[in-house]
Parts: structure tokens; sequence; C-alpha cells
């Protein structure tokens, strides 16, 4: 390697693969690589995403060819027979996807052509080649779904002008997938929409074959999903809007909820009712809490999306003064850095922020040690609380990773998720 990065925040594209199996139903992956694989990959997202893994396979349980030397040398086509074998003997999943590491990445085992054998007898058996050196999570979420538009989301099905897919939310590699999703799903099913969120409600292969029929695919997110859009239009001519960035708060959310209604043209009377129900659900509550409400100068530190969200909601609908904002996931091409820049700078009530691009901790530690403006609230992942300690700054885990506490449904995201987020915090007064 030509550097040495300090605390990466996620895994290789393995990794995002696995998390990505780990969270739809009833699906196993079954990894051709070396020993310590299974494990590694899923520690890197779902063992860093609020103490959630997988309950179906995961980890040590995941089947592995664990290739050692001689499958190096000989390859290991056979050992990788007798594993798919063993796992659909063992494991009643209802599909079954061949991930390739490192290992036999770099030797090039013919993945496809065993994989076909069981295609063959009946078997739902996709090959996915995945060495770990391809990239990172991001890239491994925009593989999987490349290969379930190309293999497994069926053509011929009949179009449902009420069915939306959500895309651009990475289970695990977002702490707060679940919850997140959760939202998004309540607030669009009072516009008489379907959603499949794909990683919700006990949702599996069957909904991906049969994603094809929705009206609208949904990316919420800067810039993540540009390439599977694209192909899914192509294929199936399902065209997609996306949202820049997390929506926290009633101000986004009911963006959000009017892009989503105008994309569908829904019925604009049944929009603004919901809207109206949803923010005063919101803002009643906010009305209780005007005594304690202080005021912040705040860094956030988080991937876009995240970032995005985070930042909006403190300046435009709680007030606060934005410092600093550190995006902490790689972001490549140009168009879309300037995407989350003006973003996090088209703000309502507050001058923009510093914006700085910085994956190793190291450099984003600096950043904040070195910020000349005052810092009072700093939002952030585990591993950002230690530099908040050392500057005194108020800090609030929001952010990927998250070790120090578990997470099941809890979100920071639309109407209700915001008044999560508000009340963790004045967690501590």
């Amino acid at each position: 390697m030509s550097q040495i990065m300090e605390n990466p925040k996620g895994g290789c594209v393995l990794a995002g693969i696995n998390a990505v199996l780990g969270a739809i139903d009833r699906v196993c992956p079954v990894y051709h690589s070396g020993p310590g694989c299974c494990m590694q990959t899923t520690a890197a997202d779902q063992g860093q995403s609020g103490h959630k893994n997988s309950c179906f396979v995961s980890s040590v349980s995941i089947p592995s060819s664990n290739m050692l030397e001689k499958e190096v040398v000989f390859g290991g086509t056979d050992k990788l027979r007798s594993t798919i074998k063993g796992a659909i003997d063992i494991i009643d999943a209802d599909a079954y996807f061949v991930l390739t590491g490192c290992t036999a990445g770099i030797i090039g085992d013919d993945i496809v052509s065993v994989t076909e054998e069981f295609t063959q007898e009946g078997y739902k058996v996709y090959p996915i080649e995945t060495p770990g050196f391809a990239g990172d999570s991001n890239l491994g979420y925009e593989i999987i779904w490349n290969t379930l538009i190309d293999k497994v989301i069926k053509k011929d099905v009949q179009k449902d002008d009420r069915l939306v897919n959500i895309f651009g939310i990475v289970p695990y590699h977002d702490p707060f997938w679940s919850g997140t999703l959760e939202e998004i799903e309540r607030i669009l099913t009072q516009l008489g929409l379907r959603v499949n969120t794909f990683f919700t409600k006990h949702q599996g292969i069957k909904d991906i074959e049969n994603c094809s029929a929705a009206a609208l695919n949904i990316i919420i997110n800067p810039w993540l999903f540009k390439g599977p859009a694209k192909r899914f239009e192509d294929k199936f001519g399902v065209k997609s809007i996306r949202v820049p960035g997390l929506f926290v708060g009633a101000t986004d959310t009911t963006a959000f909820v009017r892009q989503v209604s105008d994309a569908l043209d829904l019925d604009r009377e049944l929009t603004e009712s919901v809207i109206k129900k949803e923010e005063d659900y919101v803002y009643s509550y906010l009305a209780q809490a005007i005594g304690v409400v202080s005021w912040k100068r705040y860094a956030v530190v988080a991937d876009a999306s995240n970032a995005v969200g985070i930042t909006r909601y403190l300046a435009n609908d709680f007030s606060f003064t934005p410092v600093l904002v550190i995006i902490s996931e790689p972001i490549f091409r140009p168009e879309d850095k300037k995407r989350i820049i003006n973003e996090i700078s088209r703000l309502e009530y507050a001058r923009p922020p510093k914006v700085i691009f910085a994956t190793d901790q190291y450099e984003i530690n600096e950043a904040i040690r070195n910020e000349e403006e005052e810092i009072t609230l700093l939002i952030g992942s585990s591993n950002e609380r230690e530099v908040a300690l050392e500057k005194d700054i108020q800090f609030i885990l929001g952010a990927f990773p998250v070790n120090e506490r578990l997470i099941f449904n809890r979100t920071y995201a639309g109407y209700r998720g915001s008044l999560t987020f508000t009340e963790d915090l004045y967690d501590n007064l």
C-alpha cells in the first residue's frame, strides 16, 4: 500500500456486500476466501454498527471454503463446490450468493461455472466476484445491487403505480439504518404508497425479484448508487429521484415529502394534510422544551448523507451555528463533492461552515484540534469521542462506527427521529 490509514471507517468491498446480504431475510453468503474473511468482514461493518448483527448467518457461521496454500497452488473450485453443497444441505436459505475474497481474486478461480452447476439443478445460487482489494464498503453496496439488477430482479413484472423502492441507506454501515427505513416507510405509507425498504419487515429475495414493478426509485444519498440507478432505469424503465442527503427534522422532511409527491403526481391535498399533521406533531413537542434550549457552535464528523442531514437540521430548525463539517468517507467524483458542499452550505439561518473531506482519523482529529473557531458541540462516531474529551466539547454519538451502545430501531431521520436527536442534545442536563 502507498499509505497507511488510521482507523478506517468500514471495511473492504466484501464487507459492504456482506452487510447488505446480512440485512436481507433468509439470504446466505458463501465465501470463497481465506480463513478469517468471514469474521473480519462482519466485524468491519456489522460489528461496529451498534452491536446489531444479522440473525440469519453472520461472522463465523457464514459458509466458507477457507482457502489455504493447496488451493492457491492448484485452484480451489473443488473446495468451493463442496462448500456450496454443504451450505445448501445445512442452511435453509431462499438464495445463496458466492463471494470471492482477495485470494480467489488473485488466482482467478472460475466461480461462475461452479455456481451454474447448482443453478441448473434449480437452486438460487449467484456468483459475485468481489476481491476485497477492489474497494470499500460503499462500493460493495453498489456491486451487490448491480448483481441483483443483472441476475435476480425480474423484467416482466406488472407495474404498480403506488410502489416505491428506497436506495442509498447502507445497512450496518449506517448504524441507524433500521429505524431510518422504518421512519421513511411510516411517512410514505401515509401518502398511500407501498414501500420496498428491502432490509426491514422481513423483506427477502422475492421482494427483490419483483421490485422492478415500482413506479419510482428514491435514492437517499448525495452521491451513492449513481451507476445502479442508471442500470435499473435502462433495464426496467424505473426512473429515480435523488434526495441529496438524509432529511432530519420538519424542514427537510417536508421538502422530501413534496419531492416524492411531485415525482409521482400524488394528490396535493393529501400530501399537505400529511405534512400538516406531522409538523404539528414535531412542533408541539419542541414547544414544550423552549426553556432548555441553548445555543451551540457545532462540528459534525460523519458520512456525507448523515453530515448533510445533521448539519442542516441544527442550523435551519434549531438555529445552532455550524463551524466545521468533516465528510469521513472517500468521495472521488468532483460533481459529488460539489453537491455535498452545496447542501451543507445552502442554509437558511447560518453562514456556511468549513467543509473538509478526510478519511484518516489522524487528519480528522487534527482538523478538530486546530480549528480556530470555538466548538461547543461535536456530533461524530466512536472514533471522535477521544478528541471531544481532550477539548472538553459536548459529544453526541451519531455516526458510524458506534461501539458504545446497542441500537435497534433508533433514528435521527424524518419527523419523529428529529425529536430523538433533540433529546440526545440535552441528555446530560
